[in-house]
């Protein structure tokens, strides 16, 4: 089975059109299998056939699409900022193709007199964008955005103008609404303001009604959105039994879609959601609602729902979803990065991933839905590097605190403690919290005095990476203020490698003070990638945006801890994390598993 279309060989919004459809859905599945496949945790978690979509075309209920030159309504050209006209795009249901036919025609003669300067000629203005969605219940109903260049948005007659015009030429819209873009690279702008219509019109989804709103998040496909709904109460049902009277928490819940199907099987769902348009909606649906973000979830639940942006979660939002104690972690995700990336995160927090389920969401285009069941496992016991009569040093995972802080419910040290012979331990240096590698622990107080000596002639090689590209090699002596005083530091650095415009390096710390690596390399201009305190925020937010970057890339990969008799020294080694040498490949690194040798 394959679909055709006039645009197929130059538009980039279907790249897997010339496929038979089956090689499409087998290219999905490889992908949800590639990225768990990275994390040794989830090797036995099942992997379930992608759940094929009925129909490939006239599916779209949402198109989000560029204005260019001479009223081109479209996608970017591949590698080209040049508007692609697309008048026959297969993908878009039959309602919204035709609202997209109506605004081009406006876009290319504006009717005469009607003060809709809005909406440009083929000289060009002020819009950019539009954003059509359609919302099916007891009729059809369009909902349109324009967005527009803020610098040129026009007056507010003008912008009433442009609205009835659109209204006139398609009756079926029934709210117009006005977001302001600034520079920058994303398609929409600032959150849509209604200018003509309803804020808000009834949809369907299976049956079940919820709200929708100009510019709010919809799944693009019905049908398989009614699959995946139907899939996700499915999963509940085998992890907790009949959801009638059970507490679920759906988490990034939107305007409550997902909440309120999970309501009509008879479940008490809370609703979290940052967003407060989507949150009065979802309310006003009779959920009810924390009009929050998802780190602030209101106690414990039988079940929690997530279905985060392609980001993925933050650390402290599974860690809110962990302290909830469910007996069940449904998560939907767009993106098998990011997915296989929490759920290996998960398995730190006592979960364990059941199944994934993935979904052809978006047929014709590489993307990838999948929904994946968690449910309660013992912790893990640290992985053990060495161990003597003295010592056991074990690996550190990223967002596990060295010693307990207040507001984690764990520690490295707690599970240190619960190995064998080791109920005595305590810490001879500690790492930070987003930074992962060899730790190490003394067994007793006794061998601890032993031991701690021997740290100033231990030597230590971390791998992190920065932002821009670094000189070859260099060095940092550059005192430190820590607890009132300047004391000395010093460090030395290796460049191994440059992909992105970005720095791998090896880093040796003579020292060990507070963030030495981190304050001297932010020092230097490049700041390790990741780094909240020291680092640079734009750079941070491309990588957690477009790389699913969730910590600091900093890691202690090789100690060569001196001994207190002056015998060899003891040389410990951890690889890098999965997550990190997924990230690093995303950018264009090689396996980054591979930089073990010392410089």
């Amino acid at each position: 089975m394959r679909a055709l279309c006039p645009h197929a060989e130059r538009c980039t919004g279907c790249p897997l059109i010339a496929l038979d459809y089956e090689d499409q859905l087998a290219r999905k599945s490889r992908a949800v299998a590639e990225a768990c496949a990275l994390y040794p945790d989830l090797s036995r978690c099942e992997i379930a056939p992608v759940v094929a979509a009925e129909t490939l075309t006239d599916y779209r209920v949402r198109a989000k699409l560029v204005v260019g030159a001479g009223g081109a309504v479209g996608l970017f050209a591949p590698e080209r900022h040049e508007v692609l006209d697309l008048p026959e795009c297969r993908v878009l249901t039959r309602e919204v193709a035709s609202a997209v036919a109506a605004l081009r025609q406006l876009i290319r003669q504006p009717p005469a007199a009607s003060g809709a300067t809005l909406i440009p000629r083929a000289d060009g203005g002020a819009l950019t964008a539009i954003d059509v969605r359609e919302a099916r219940a007891d009729r059809v109903r369009l909902l349109v955005s324009l967005v527009v260049d803020g610098r040129r948005a026009g007056t507010e007659s003008e912008v009433r103008a442009a609205a009835e015009a659109i209204v006139k030429a398609e009756p079926r819209v029934s709210s117009v609404a006005l977001s302001l873009h600034a520079s920058g690279p994303r398609v929409l702008g600032a959150a849509p303001r209604v200018v003509l219509g309803e804020g808000a019109v009834v949809d369907e989804i299976a049956g079940v009604p919820h709200y929708a709103t100009p510019g709010a998040f919809v799944q693009t496909h019905r049908g398989q959105a009614a699959r995946l709904h139907q899939a996700l109460e499915r999963a509940l049902v085998t992890a907790l039994g009949p959801l009638e009277g059970r507490t679920v928490f759906d988490v990034y819940g939107g305007s409550g879609a997902i909440g309120l199907a999970l309501a009509k099987a008879g479940a008490r769902v809370t609703l979290v959601e940052s967003y407060a348009p989507a949150a009065r909606l979802a309310e006003r649906a009779g959920l009810s609602v924390v009009a929050d973000d998802a780190t602030l979830l209101p106690g414990r639940a039988d079940a929690v729902v997530v279905d985060p942006p392609r980001r993925g979660l933050s650390a402290r939002a599974r860690a809110a979803v962990a302290r909830a104690a469910p007996r069940a972690i449904a998560y939907v995700s767009c993106n098998p990065d990011t997915l296989a990336r929490d759920l290996d995160a998960f398995v730190q927090l006592g979960f364990a991933t059941m199944r994934v389920e993935p979904f052809d969401m978006i047929p014709l285009s590489e993307q990838v839905e999948a929904m994946a069941l968690l449910q309660p496992a013992p912790l893990p016991a640290p992985r053990v590097l060495f161990e003597n009569e003295e010592l056991v040093i074990v690996d550190k995972p990223a967002h596990l605190p060295t010693t307990p802080q207040g507001e984690h419910a764990g520690s490295l040290l707690e599970r240190v403690r619960a190995l064998p012979g080791c109920s005595g331990a305590a810490p001879l240096h500690r790492l930070d919290l987003e930074t992962s590698g060899v730790n190490v622990f003394a067994k007793s107080g006794e061998a601890a005095a032993r031991w701690q000596p021997a740290l100033s002639r231990t030597t230590k090689r971390y791998l992190a990476l920065v932002r821009g590209i670094t000189r070859g090699k260099g060095a940092v002596n550059r005192p430190l203020a820590e607890a009132g005083r300047e004391r000395p530091a010093h460090t030395r650095y290796w460049r191994l490698e440059v992909a992105g415009g970005h720095s791998l390096l090896e880093v040796e710390p003579r020292e060990g003070k507070k963030h030495q690596i981190r304050r001297h390399l932010a020092g230097l201009g490049h700041p390790v990638i990741g780094d909240t305190r020291h680092g640079h925020a734009a750079t941070n937010r491309h990588f957690e945006e477009k790389h699913g970057l969730d910590r600091q890339l900093l890691h202690l990969r090789r100690l060569e801890l001196a001994t207190p008799d002056g015998h060899e020294p003891i040389v410990v080694s951890s690889p890098l994390p999965p997550a990190c040498i997924a990230v690093l490949q995303r950018v264009g690194f090689r396996a980054a598993a591979a930089h073990d040798e010392k410089p």
